[in-house]
């Protein structure tokens, strides 16, 4: 009986050995199920073909019958012909016929762990030595199982260790906040063996909601379940207690619509550094085994150690988005510092050389070209003040100011266009535009974007948005203006060259 420490395979010997050593035709082994009078949990037999099996059905639970009275009585049990006992209850339909019975409890560490029950002796009825001989036997066995259970109570101590060491390893490896909730309650559902593994989440109505669901099947409707305020368990669960349910469907305390799928579950505060972060939930669906002590225990464990690591990967990630803007602001400041007081003073130089040529009427061809330089030289500082402010918005999040929105929307269209857009402000625009003229203009600025990602081989697209313009009326007004250069699609325009530049331009009143 001790010579393999699985479980399962220990119990099935034990129950071919007390046939074997009594000349039993049929044995079984009934398994308590945990707590006060909750009958047989597990059933493992022998002598019975499957095809009998099948036809009875469900084995006995233990709570009637003359199973029924070893597991209350809890002594051995003896009988001639058990079917003329007045505590039998009857056979199952299908189920055979059977008169000689020998019961015998079985214990591990001082505690009653079971029952081997064998019946039908070939050549007579059990005898006293029949009896003492699986007393001694059952004696053997919760040596054996004892053994099993210590094993096997140890491996599942190592899977749960080893599942919060993977959960600590993924977590901070950098994975998104949802991502990092979905590796908890997947890991966690499967070292408990569980139908699924829910992470909740506090709301601002002072429920909680299910944020992530892991589930092999029947995931659908479990994301977006709340428990209202005022249920009996939101107290527990936002006080960071661990609540245990042996029943989802039928406890009271229990007030979600999707209640009725499961049975036992273990509701897991994850808590770490005074911090909240949410709940684990663990059910199992209905019928299934009830959470043991030590499983109860491990997954409370490792709820804590996920919490922590959902913190220190929260930190690490805010750390890191720390550094990046401080790389963003050192860039930004670098650019304004040094390039655009660099450009603005050999624009002022040029400025100066040429008001001289123009003084002293040299050849206009250079006071022309020092003017498209100056021109060009204006242009690159606009944008790389618009560079500037583009580094100084969190990377991450959506804009929320109407200059940030711009810029978003010319670089979402840079790869429909092949090139990016360059962008000038002219004034305050973001102090001076109202959400519903730069609505209008957004949806302006998509359209014109959209229809230059349609010419030919545009070139060079520029977005210009002005703030100071004085409308024909004399009120003040924005102006937008979208221009488009591309090579004409092999054609040639008015003036004989390749290309052409079409200038789209919207104007409203602030």
């Amino acid at each position: 009986m001790g010579n393999d420490l699985e479980l399962r395979g220990t119990l099935q010997r034990i129950v071919e050995n007390a046939a074997a050593l009594t000349g039993a035709r049929y044995a079984a082994l009934g398994v308590l199920a945990p707590g006060e009078d909750n009958g047989l949990a597990e059933f493992c037999t022998t002598g019975m073909p499957q095809a009998d099996r099948d036809r009875i059905g469900h084995p006995p639970t233990g709570r009637r019958g003359v199973p029924g009275v070893l597991v209350h009585d809890r002594v051995p049990l003896r009988l001639t012909d058990l079917t003329t006992d007045p505590r039998s209850c009857g056979m199952p339909p299908g189920h055979p016929e059977m008169r000689g019975f020998l019961g015998v409890p079985l214990f591990v560490e001082d505690e009653v762990y079971g029952n081997l029950y064998l019946a039908e002796k070939r050549g007579g009825p059990f005898t006293a030595e029949d009896e003492q001989l699986v007393r001694l036997l059952a004696a053997q066995a919760g040596i054996a199982i004892g053994n099993a259970r210590l094993y096997e109570t140890a491996r599942r101590r190592e899977r749960w260790i080893e599942g919060a060491a993977a959960v600590t390893t993924a977590l901070l490896t950098g994975e998104a906040a949802a991502d990092a909730l979905m590796t908890v309650a997947e890991r966690a559902r499967v070292l408990a063996d569980a139908s699924a593994g829910v992470i909740l989440q506090p709301t601002d109505e002072g429920g909680m909601e299910i944020v992530t669901a892991s589930a092999p099947v029947g995931v659908e409707g479990l994301v977006g379940t709340t428990i209202a305020p005022g249920s009996a368990v939101l107290e527990q669960l936002l006080g960071g207690e661990p609540v245990f349910l042996d029943d989802s469907a039928t406890d009271a305390r229990m007030t979600t619509p999707v209640r009725h799928r499961f049975g036992p579950s273990m509701m897991l505060p994850l808590q770490a550094e005074g911090r909240l972060i949410g709940t684990l939930a663990l059910p199992r669906r209905r019928g299934a085994p009830q959470y043991s002590p030590a499983e109860k225990l491990l997954a409370t464990q490792f709820a804590s150690q996920a919490a922590l690591a959902l913190v220190l990967a929260d930190a690490q990630q805010r750390r890191e988005r720390l550094a990046v803007f401080e790389d963003r602001d050192r860039i930004a400041r670098d650019l304004h510092d040094l390039v655009v007081q660099r450009l603005f003073a050999t624009g002022m130089m040029l400025e100066s050389t040429q008001r001289r040529t123009a003084a002293e009427e040299r050849d206009a061809g250079v006071h022309a070209t020092l003017g498209r330089a100056v021109d060009e030289l204006r242009s690159t500082v606009q944008e790389v003040r618009t560079a500037i402010f583009a580094l100084q918005q969190p990377p991450a999040d959506a804009p929320t100011s109407f200059r940030g929105k711009v810029l978003r929307e010319t670089a979402a269209a840079a790869a429909a266009l092949g090139v990016r857009p360059s962008v000038a402000f002219t004034g305050p625009v973001d102090a001076r535009i109202p959400d519903r003229v730069a609505g209008h203009l957004l949806a302006a600025l998509r359209d014109a974007l959209a229809a230059a990602s349609r010419r030919s081989d545009p070139t060079r697209t520029a977005v210009t948005v002005d703030a100071t313009v004085t409308l024909p009326d004399g009120r003040p007004g924005v102006r937008l203006t979208v221009s488009t250069d591309d090579d004409g699609g092999g054609g040639a325009d008015d003036s004989g060259t390749g290309g052409r530049e079409t200038t789209a331009t919207w104007q409203s009143p602030l």
